[in-house]
């Protein structure tokens, strides 16, 4: 079976043509990181009519790479949750369209529960049950996920997600966007215990959440103090690489430290981490030592499936050889609420 699967939840348009044997016969993504430079964050409306002019040449190129004809899928999926609204809707709209035309079932995918599936897809393995740790600029989530088909929310931010936190940071330290990949190549020559900033809690054994924002102000007030305009030019290389040795750490701790106590918590013998944070080497590093000190089973989506792609939509079909499609009447639903269709 062949499934095509759409990807438009933040600023990446995505598709890909994936069998039921999760065979990756093509993957395009189209980013849309220069758009968004010059404001060190992604504006909604922007994404949403970048994605209005991608979708169509996207899809073409994904199935050519394939080798394939919309009549050869036996499906269409898309993520319809969680994400913007604008960008949500190119996505869902232009299944839809698909399927109407052609005949073929809907498959509803949620763009989180997919980044987990990343870890499936890389193992060549059933890597279920096990927690999922999903990092990234707009979530950072632990679920128990006993099947894929079936994952339970343990915890997550209450405000800032991390990536979001590392973009901000990025843009007080007048580093480029996105912020994750300049922030951790500053830090790479930056000493991590420079700035004790605060790790939000921690050492709170009764949650399974994050906080960031707090983290963000510790910085920008230890680089200006409260009330002082940012100037950027006027930090000096060595203070930019303490700062986000020290940030980078903070956050790291905290996504480590969560972790283990969700595996503690329930008990499950595989952690899996997916998101484009995810990508990060430090904490891919500590999660590794971790996974050593505990004696659990780690996955780590590869670096190519951390940041938003099509190739995770495959989690589709598991739901589709379980028999279960979606109507035409199924709706984006941005944010992070919690969705009915798992």
């Amino acid at each position: 079976m062949k499934l095509l699967a759409i990807e438009t939840t933040c600023d990446e348009t995505a598709a890909a043509v994936v069998t039921d044997q999760l065979e990756v016969l093509s993957s395009v993504v189209a980013s849309q990181e220069k758009l968004h430079e010059r404001f060190h964050g992604v504006v909604p409306e922007i994404a949403a009519r970048a994605h209005l002019e991608r979708i169509l040449p996207v899809l073409e190129e994904t199935l050519r790479r394939a080798n394939c004809k919309l009549t050869d899928l036996d499906a269409i999926a898309v993520a319809y949750t969680p994400g913007l609204a604008g960008s949500l809707l190119v996505g869902v709209c232009a299944a839809k369209a698909l399927c109407l035309s052609l005949g073929k079932p809907l498959v509803a995918v949620n763009h989180l529960h997919a980044h987990i599936y990343a870890c499936r897809i890389a193992e060549k393995r059933d890597v279920f049950p096990c927690v999922g740790l999903i990092v990234s600029g707009g979530h950072s989530s632990l679920y128990d996920c006993p099947s894929p088909g079936d994952f339970e929310y343990l915890g997550g931010t209450i405000d800032d997600a991390a990536g979001e936190a590392f973009d901000k940071v990025a843009n007080m330290l007048g580093l480029t966007y996105p912020g994750g990949p300049a922030v951790s190549k500053a830090a790479l020559t930056g000493d991590p215990t420079r700035y004790a900033y605060p790790r939000p809690f921690l050492h709170d054994r009764e949650k399974l959440d994050f906080s960031f924002s707090g983290l963000k102000t510790a910085v920008r007030y230890s680089l200006y103090g409260a009330g002082n305009p940012i100037a950027p030019e006027s930090l000096e290389a060595t203070q930019v690489s303490d700062v986000a040795a020290s940030f980078q750490q903070a956050v790291v701790d905290c996504l480590v430290g969560k972790a283990e106590l969700a595996m503690q918590r329930t008990g499950r013998e595989q952690l899996c981490v997916g998101g484009g944070v995810a990508a990060n080497r430090v904490l891919r590093d500590h999660l590794e030592a971790l996974a050593q000190r505990c004696g659990f089973r780690l996955s780590i989506a590869p670096f190519e499936l951390c940041t938003d792609n099509a190739v995770m939509g495959a989690i589709a079909f598991e739901r589709f050889k379980a028999g279960k499609t979606e109507s035409l009447e199924l709706d984006a639903i941005p944010g992070l609420v919690r969705p009915t269709i798992l």
